[in-house]
């Protein structure tokens, strides 16, 4: 026990910066990277379709993680959803 005018040990380990990763990779980063890369191929005017039964998580986590991941990308997009589809499309220019 550290006595008056002794420092406490330290709690914590130190750690270098450069040994530590940055990028953030979220538990969805896999399903929005797929989401991503299908948009890439998607014509002027067109959608991506993704079935909210088949999407491991729900719509409103789904939406933020998907315009996270475009953002990241530098990606404009815009999003809609019904009662059983949430559709992805690339923003149109000028709007």
């Amino acid at each position: 026990m550290a006595g008056p005018g002794k420092p406490n040990a330290p709690k914590y380990r130190q750690v270098e910066l450069s040994a530590l990763r940055r990028g953030r990779r979220g538990k969805h980063h896999d399903l929005v990277g797929r989401i991503l890369q299908e948009l890439e191929t998607v014509r002027p005017g067109s959608a991506l379709e993704i079935p909210l039964a088949g999407a491991e998580i729900g719509l409103a986590n789904l939406r933020s993680a998907v315009h996270r991941g475009a953002a990241a990308k530098g990606l404009e997009i815009e999003t809609l959803a019904d009662e059983t589809n949430f559709y992805v499309f690339k923003k149109k220019i000028g709007s």
